[in-house]
């Protein structure tokens, strides 16, 4: 049976998505972003194969230096011709390579490959070589994003330099995927302009997608239903991937107060309306249904009350309808949470005549 918190935030889902479906369509996307916002200077550059082959190469801790027999040299070379051609992925093949002089490297690569999850401890430790860190670090990073586990991608992503990077386009394209999931609009937006400083020479896919990205996440506004409507959705990501814990349960709290705080937008929105159609229609009333304006004529009002009032005893030096203050405000409260708020204004006006002595004459 689902737990109080989640029917609470399906019940006021729905009431937030009948009331807004009542205010007419929206539009999920807005326009698209200006080329000139996209067309600045680019902050990094895009390692040829041959470079990074070079690189790999002068990798000390492996050693990996190229084979001396003629046949596997050229193996490796139509590998790297591949990889310039683009029929090969680049991290893939830096990451083969390290696995052949990296136990550990390979070791991770074959149980994420089975679905499972590797050990990653050897990472963080300081004697790993800074090159097999960064490289099998990104690699593994886009496999969470692919498996959708964006919140513990993003932590290892973030961290990568972009510029030390043998595939840099994959760093920023896949920070951008878990920022914009997350719905750090700044950061997601920031990480897709970069990204498309180099449009024309990342790959296609990146390019589309990222352009899509950043279309959506410009027109999200934090608090609206939209916003929290990508809150809930992440919410039951972690669900599905068994994360209950206590940041999803956060992620829950914040859904529902912005869910609390739009329904009483929409209520106050609402009520409001309703008082100005109700003042534009009272003109016409005969002052008994307490109209906005006085009788036309005098007469007699047909009360339908006995006439009798209780009486009560008055200290010396107190006046009818003196409040404490303390007693005053308790009054106002109780009437602002029964009553439509011109109650109280009409309240608060009676008791600013009353300070003033008006209601003694």
């Amino acid at each position: 049976m689902p737990s109080p918190s989640i029917c609470r935030t399906l019940a006021r889902g729905l009431f937030v998505a009948t009331v807004w479906a009542t205010a007419g369509p929206t539009m999920r996307f807005a326009s698209a972003a200006s080329e000139s916002s996209l067309s600045r200077e680019p902050t990094w550059s895009i390692p040829s194969a041959t470079a990074v082959r070079s690189k790999v190469e002068q990798w000390p801790a492996g050693s990996v230096t190229p084979p001396v027999d003629p046949t596997q040299a050229t193996t490796v070379q139509a590998v790297w011709d591949d990889v310039a051609a683009g029929l090969r992925d680049l991290l893939d093949t830096v990451v083969d390579v390290i696995g052949d002089h990296e136990p550990r490297a390979a070791e991770l690569v074959a149980i994420a490959v089975r679905g499972e999850d590797p050990p990653t401890d050897w990472l963080e430790d300081p004697a790993t070589d800074a090159f097999v860190r960064d490289a099998v670090m990104l690699w593994w990073g886009r496999e969470l994003v692919r498996r959708g586990r964006f919140d513990e991608a993003l932590p290892m992503l973030a961290r990568l330099d972009v510029g030390d990077s043998v595939d840099p386009a994959t760093v920023l394209f896949h920070r951008a995927a878990c920022e914009h999931w997350l719905l750090k609009i700044d950061e997601a937006i920031e990480s897709l302009d970069r990204l498309l400083e180099r449009e024309s020479e990342i790959p296609v896919r990146y390019a589309s997608v990222a352009r899509l990205l950043r279309l959506d996440i410009a027109t999200v506004e934090k608090g609206s239903l939209d916003h929290i409507a990508r809150r809930m959705r992440d919410v039951t990501r972690r669900l599905d991937l068994g994360r209950a814990g206590p940041t999803t349960r956060g992620v829950q709290d914040g859904v529902i107060e912005s869910l609390d705080e739009l329904i009483k937008r929409l209520e106050d929105q609402q009520r409001q309306n309703e008082q100005g159609g109700g003042a534009a229609g009272g003109g016409s009333g005969s002052g008994q249904g307490g109209g906005g304006r006085p009788m036309d004529e005098s007469r007699i009002a047909r009360g339908q009350g006995t006439g009798e009032v209780r009486k009560r005893d008055l200290v010396p030096g107190e006046s009818w309808g003196n409040l404490p203050p303390h007693d005053r405000e308790q009054a106002l409260q109780q009437i602002g949470r029964e009553f439509p708020p011109h109650y109280r204004e009409a309240i608060e006006q009676y008791f600013k005549r009353l300070a003033a002595g008006a209601e003694d004459r």
